[in-house]
Parts: structure tokens; sequence; C-alpha cells
């Protein structure tokens, strides 16, 4: 039996793409970049992927920003200080317009315009992951797949049925997991080798060989017809170069005090609703996305904070501060109200009398006496006034608000709500 492939994690830096404008997660991102949307209460979205690479043990880390990257640079540089002398880092990389003129054009293009971080660092692999998705992955299962290929490129790709798969970049492979196409929203998804009824959905996250990635990125910025995109542009050109591209399936991916039930669990939080609907995942009583695996945790920065406090037992007159089923952060306050299958962020109150079901609380929101919320998301720094129903009547709520296809509304941060 061969002994799995040892890489020097030295030798391998990481690059998470968070520069993004994440138009279809509006009005979240009116004020703040998409990783820099909070997520589970207390984190923000790009705490999970710099979670999975820092319990890796690789922990080299380059964050490429650009829009709105204020809070998101702010977080990361308070909450994610590593061990210099251990020679970690994670450092963010604001666009700088260092090859010309133009802001990044795309992620191939957000790469080369910040290749420098490459050259200075010099390593043999490049891990280029997202910064806006949920799942739980154990980077070096895939980086000893991409040594034991002797990968230029290997791609993590997620299956899924073939009719959901017309929405996603899909993998065409052989039988040895080398990929022969890549099809962009295919109306008619390649299968599976060996599952007909399943397809690879890329997750867009890519391992490179460095002096293959740098010759590739040349050549795209070159190109007047590219669309400067890894999925569209660069993959589909290595795999036409000829290159040794090859698929990672992620439902092999195990992580430690992860279970089979919650293998393979990946989330697309592009949209309001999906957003919505990965938050309501985490107050499942056996939730696929477990904030409370010890050996595998969501990493953050710290607060002073102090405990979640609930008061008041006058049941006679319905005045109980009670939780069920629901997240609740350090600071928050429910003080006579009950919340039920909700996310509080910290420093939430929740004041008597009042009732939030199936919503998400951003820090600092205030819930005035006798309101009700549902299915509502409430962005930081907002006072619900007293009496007042949001998410009871959609189309009331659609002449002051933002709601969602799928009826979720969303209150703005520091929005100022008329009196009931």
């Amino acid at each position: 039996m061969s002994e799995a492939p040892v890489f020097e994690a030295s030798q391998v830096l990481v690059m998470i793409l968070a520069g993004g404008e994440g138009k279809r997660l509006y009005p979240l991102t009116l004020d703040r970049a998409k990783p820099a949307v909070p997520f589970g209460g207390r984190y923000r979205i790009i705490d999970i992927v710099l979670s999975n690479f820092v319990n890796s043990g690789l922990a080299r880390i380059k964050v490429l920003t650009q829009y709105k990257s204020a809070s998101l640079e702010e977080h990361i540089a308070r909450g994610w200080r590593l061990s210099a002398m251990l020679d970690n880092f994670i450092e963010t990389i604001p666009a700088q317009q260092r090859t010309g003129k133009s802001w990044f054009r795309g992620s191939a293009d957000a790469v080369y315009q910040t290749q420098h971080v490459i050259t200075d660092e010099n390593p043999d692999h490049v891990c280029i992951f997202g910064g806006d998705h949920v799942f739980k992955m154990d980077i070096r299962q895939m980086m000893q797949s991409h040594l034991s290929r002797d990968a230029d490129l290997t791609v993590a790709a997620i299956p899924v049925p073939r009719e959901e798969a017309r929405s996603f970049g899909v993998i065409q492979c052989d039988d040895e997991g080398r990929i022969v196409a890549f099809h962009e929203k295919p109306a008619d998804p390649p299968p599976m080798p060996g599952h007909p009824g399943l397809a690879l959905a890329s997750m867009g996250n890519y391992v490179f060989k460095t002096d293959a990635l740098m010759t590739e990125l040349e050549r795209d910025a070159a190109s007047q017809t590219s669309t400067h995109d890894f999925g569209r542009d660069v993959v589909p050109a290595f795999v036409a170069a000829g290159r040794r591209a090859y698929v990672y399936d992620f439902a092999t991916n195990v992580v430690p005090g992860e279970g089979d039930r919650e293998r393979g669990y990946w989330r697309d939080i592009g949209t309001v609703d999906a957003y919505w609907a990965a938050q309501m995942d985490l107050v499942e009583i056996h939730p696929m996305f477990n904030l409370y695996n010890s050996r595998w945790p969501i990493r953050t920065g710290m607060s002073h904070d102090p405990p979640a406090k609930f008061v008041f037992r006058d049941e006679a007159a319905a005045r109980v501060g009670v939780a069920t089923d629901s997240l609740v952060a350090d600071g928050s306050i429910i003080s006579g109200g009950r919340i039920h299958r909700s996310v509080l962020s910290p420093r939430v109150r929740i004041n008597s009398f009042s009732e939030v079901e199936e919503s998400i609380l951003f820090e600092d929101v205030n819930i005035g006496r006798y309101a009700r919320i549902r299915r509502c998301i409430v962005d930081k720094d907002v006072d619900i006034p007293p009496g007042i129903s949001i998410g009871y009547d959609l189309e009331e709520d659609r002449r002051r608000y933002f709601v969602s296809d799928q009826g979720i509304v969303v209150i703005p941060k520091r929005a100022k709500l008329k009196d009931a």
C-alpha cells in the first residue's frame, strides 16, 4: 500500500477571493463586501473558509479584497492575528491597479493583478478558494489528491442531481478523474462517471502548481476575448492545453468530528433566500453544519461582551424571556420576549411581550415591546418600534421594505422605521 503524499505547508500559499460585490445579497451588501456579512450569530462568512485552512494547518493566507472592503479588512486585522514567529499570516490585499488602470475584472484577473505576492512567497502550490460559501473541508486531503496525481490543477467539485447542475459550472471527467471538459450552466449536464443521475458541480475552489498557474494567467491576461474568470476561462484553457487537470470529489472529504451525515454539506449563499435558509440549518436539533464540533471549530475574533441573559418569568402575564431552537450570541438580553428558530448576533435586545420567529438579527438590534417579527433579516443598529408587525403581511411589507422571492423581509442597516 503506497503512502499518502506529504506536502510542506510552508510551500503552499492560499489566496481567498473576497472582492465580490454580492449584488444578489442586496441590501445586506449595501455597506459591506459579501464575505463580511455576519453569519451564525458571532461570525462573518469569511471566517468559514479561513477556519478550514487554519484547521488544515495551512496558514499562509492572502485575502484579495475590492468592493466596500473596510469592515472585512478590519475584521481580519483585529480577529485573525497568527504567529509571525511560525511564518503564519492572514493578510488582506486590496485592488491596487498594479497592471493597468482597471480594477479586478474577474477572479483570474484578481490573482493576475496581485501576482507579486506569489512571486514574493515563491510557493510550490497555490490554493485559490472563494470567500463566501458555507462548508467544512479538510484541505489536506485535497492537497494529497493533487500531489498523488502530479496535477497542474485540481478543482473541487460536489456531486449534485443532474437537473440541479444546470445552475452550476459542470466538470466532465474520465474514469480516472482527469478533466476533459468544463461546461458553464449546461442545458444537459454530463453525468458523473459511475453515477448517471449525478453531475460534478464546480465549487470554485482550486489547487494549482505555481508555474502552471502563472503561465496560464499571463496567457489569459493577453486574451481580448476572455472574461478573466477561473471557471469560464482558465480551467478550460488548462484542459485545452493538455495540462494535467483533475477533479477532487468533495463528497469523499472526511472532516474530524463529522459523520457521514454531515459529509458533503456545501451551500452557496449568494441570495437572500439561500443565506436565510443556511442560517435556519444552524438551528436544527442535529444541524448539518455543526458549530459545536470542537475538533473542527469555526474561528473568529474574540469579544468582551458578557454572556447572554434571559430575564422575567411572569407566565400569568405572558412575560417570559425564552428562546427555543435558536442561537443567541454574547451580550444579548431576552427581556420578557420570546424567540423561536432565530439567530441573534451580539448585543441584541428582545423586549417584553415581543415575538421573533425564524429571523436573523444582526448586532445591536432592539426589538420593541409587543413587536412581532417573522421570517425577517434585520441588519445592525436597527430599532424595531413597539407594536410593529413584520413578516405577517407581505404586500404591506413590500411597500415598506425589501422582500425576497420567497418572502424573506430585509431591514437595511440603521434603517429608521415608523412607529406602528
